[in-house]
């Protein structure tokens, strides 16, 4: 017999939920047979949700929950996905709209675009069209209200404490029209000093330093272990495995130290939208 493979549970969304399945079947004692019994799949169907390549429907999420007790966790999942489909978040970002609701400290590394809980309206639309230009109207118009209403967190008596690194490529280049680049950038600082949170700056002379694959996002819970998210071009990966987690974080801590400080960063967003506003920026 083959040796046992384990679906890798930080891979992404489908793995992290297949994994928790086998483990729930496992800790009930019930084989794929045993599960399957009494539902309309059959146990390839269940196989291939145990090793993350298909997500589950609605009807097997609830047989789940009910033959292994899981009270609804299967279901919510489900829920969850479907909300996140219909506010306009994508699918593999719902789990990280939700989380971030919960979050006590949110660290963000954005080497490509500014930071979604920062972006104005016009930076998101431009975002959107940009990525996905064959999107109809409507649905530009709901992805990117349910980027904007994310911000309303900041609104909270206790908002998470943030923290963002930035390169500063994205402050200089004109991605928006001039006075549209100059609101984006004075919309960071009014967002960072309000929230007493903290943004720095990493110099485009800055070549070689941690991170340097691509976006991080880490978050950390009151009552949870801490979550790494990474994203790709229409996907992302929730990692949740301590040992990469602790390496992600170690990573971000070393990229602070490669960046310039607070006061330094915020100063420069301050010239730079200046800049903006009186044609001075850098193409």
């Amino acid at each position: 017999m083959p040796p046992r493979k384990d679906t890798d549970a930080s891979a992404n969304v489908p793995s992290f939920y297949g994994a928790e399945l086998r483990f729930k079947r496992e800790l009930a004692g019930l084989t794929l047979e045993q599960l399957a019994e009494g539902s309309y799949r059959g146990v390839p169907f269940l196989s291939q949700i145990e090793h993350g390549e298909r997500r589950m429907p609605l009807d097997l999420a609830r047989h789940v929950d009910k033959a292994l007790g899981t009270d609804g966790f299967f279901e919510r999942r489900c829920e969850d996905a479907r909300k996140a489909k219909q506010s306009g978040h994508a699918e593999y970002f719902a789990d990280v709209a939700e989380l971030e609701q919960h979050a006590e400290n949110i660290e963000d590394w954005a080497p490509m675009l500014l930071p979604g809980l920062l972006q104005t309206e016009a930076y998101a639309r431009k975002i959107v069209r940009t990525g996905s230009p064959w999107l109809r109207p409507a649905t530009v118009d709901k992805q990117v209200s349910a980027r904007i209403n994310r911000a309303k967190l900041w609104e909270r008596e206790e908002p998470p404490a943030f923290w963002a690194i930035v390169r500063e490529s994205l402050i200089r280049s004109p991605l928006l029209p001039p006075e549209e680049m100059a609101d984006q950038l004075e919309h960071i600082g009014q967002v960072i000093r309000s929230t007493q949170g903290v943004l720095q700056i990493l110099p485009e002379t800055t070549i070689a330093h941690p991170l340097m694959m691509g976006m991080i996002r880490v978050m950390t819970f009151p009552d949870a272990p801490p979550l790494v998210y990474t994203e790709g071009l229409h996907s992302g990966q929730l990692i949740d495995y301590p040992s990469l987690v602790k390496d992600y974080r170690r990573s971000y801590d070393l990229l602070r130290a490669a960046a310039l400080s607070p006061d330094a960063s915020l100063a420069m967003i301050d010239q730079a939208a200046e800049d903006h506003r009186n044609g001075k920026h850098r193409a």
